[in-house]
Formats: structure tokens, sequence, C-alpha cells
């Protein structure tokens, strides 16, 4: 089985009950986050957190890459205008609250680069799934950006502070064998079973108690709050500024 590729909608939801696949579906553009997948992402957590029958939820990204990371048009427009640029940090903002505190959990399929904000992004699942040709990467320090978007609390908490710091500072590429090393992936598979593989780990998880699996994401995660009560609001804010 394959996700979606619609290149219409920027974020492809099915909505096969109790399980629900969101895929980032801008493949064109290497599935780089604009304001409108953005918005888009958050309206499909905040739709499934209101869905009582859905118990876990696949992420993955339409074509080669997982997510590129900021659209560089709409970085463009950050720079000349301040309401797009608080408009934009704003929704990252959202973004960050509406997977963080949903109670469902998320099983990433990383099938291809993930990058700046697209690897903060595929941080915040529960439990993600790497193709083996692949990597992630947040190299916002060498263009003059700060991580803001959940980086600086996610690789730290994950991989611990000495490699957050290396891979933060320099932006180099982690490996998937890294990543896996470090703690930051769940399992590294070939890239043409990554998909599967996540599938099938989410449809285990359907199959567990409801309100246990809900309880124990939402324990887990506030692990995950309270490293963001300390760091989030300031990395993006110095992202903001930078």
């Amino acid at each position: 089985m394959t996700p979606m590729t619609d290149e219409v909608p920027p974020v492809v939801v099915a909505e096969g009950s109790p399980l629900r696949m969101i895929t980032l579906n801008r493949p064109e553009h290497r599935n780089a986050l604009n304001a409108e997948l953005h918005t888009a992402l958050v309206t499909a957590f905040r739709a499934a957190a209101a869905e009582p029958e859905v118990r876990a939820i696949v992420l993955t990204g339409a074509g080669s890459a997982f997510s590129a990371g900021g659209d560089f048009g709409l970085i463009h427009r950050m720079q000349d205008d301040p309401e797009t640029r608080r408009s934009t940090f704003e929704t990252s903002r959202a973004l960050f609250r509406a997977v963080v505190d949903l109670d469902i959990p998320i099983v990433a399929a990383v099938n291809g680069p993930a990058v700046g904000a697209g690897c903060s992004f595929a941080l915040m699942a529960d439990v993600v799934f790497m193709a083996d040709s692949t990597y992630l990467s947040d190299p916002r320090v060498a263009i003059g950006l700060v991580s803001g978007d959940g980086g600086a609390v996610l690789l730290p908490l994950l991989a611990g502070l000495p490699a957050a710091r290396a891979y933060l500072l320099t932006g180099d590429r982690i490996p998937a064998d890294e990543a896996h090393r470090l703690g930051l992936v769940h399992k590294v598979v070939p890239t043409e079973q990554v998909f599967d593989e996540a599938l099938a780990f989410a449809q285990r998880l359907v199959a567990l108690p409801p309100l246990a699996v809900r309880a124990t994401k939402r324990a887990l995660n506030l692990h995950v709050s309270l490293a963001a009560s300390a760091v989030f609001e300031y990395s993006l804010a110095a992202e903001e500024q930078s």
C-alpha cells in the first residue's frame, strides 16, 4: 500500500476510521511547508483530536521527500512582510501544540529527506519509521535562522544534548542508521517498505484498548510539554527575530 499523491490539496487526509492517514502533498516542492500546508496540517490534527473513533494516525510525505522544510517563497515573503512573518510563527506554534497535545498516537513514515522544519515535524511523531536511503537535517543556523519550531526541544530530548548541539549548530545530515543509533527513530527499513511498516505498526495500536493508549500517550508527551515549557517559546521568538 502506498500513500495518496493527489497534487491539488496541500494535505491529503484519508478518513478510514479508526485509522487516519495524513499525507503532506506538495511533491513538486518536496513537501516544503508553505502557509497553506501549515494551516492544513493544523486543521487535520485538530479534526482528528475531535473524533473519538480515531485511534492512530499515519503521517508521511507524497513523492520522494518527507518535507524539505520551509518553503523559500514563504521565507522571502516573511523577510519583506511583518504580518506574514507574524502569522507564520503563530501557525508554527499552533501546529506544535496541535501535535504535542494530541492524545492519539502518530506513526511517521519518513520516506525521504526531512529537513529544517520538516525534521522538527517528523520528530514530533510518537513512533518514526525511516527509509534507509534518507536523512534528517536542520541546517537553519547556516542560513542565519534558529530551529524555533520544535527542533531545539526535540533533538536534546530524544538524542541528548551533545548530539543535539553538534547537529543543530552545524546542520550536518543525520543518516538513517545514525538517527536510529541516537534514538531519533524507532526503526530503519528499506525505502519501499517504510510506509507499509508504519501502517502495520499503527494497525497494532488500533487493536489495543483505546483509553489505555490515549492515557499512555498523554503521559509520555508530558515529557515533551515540560521541555517545551522551558525552551519552545524562547526558540520560536529567537527564530522570529533572526
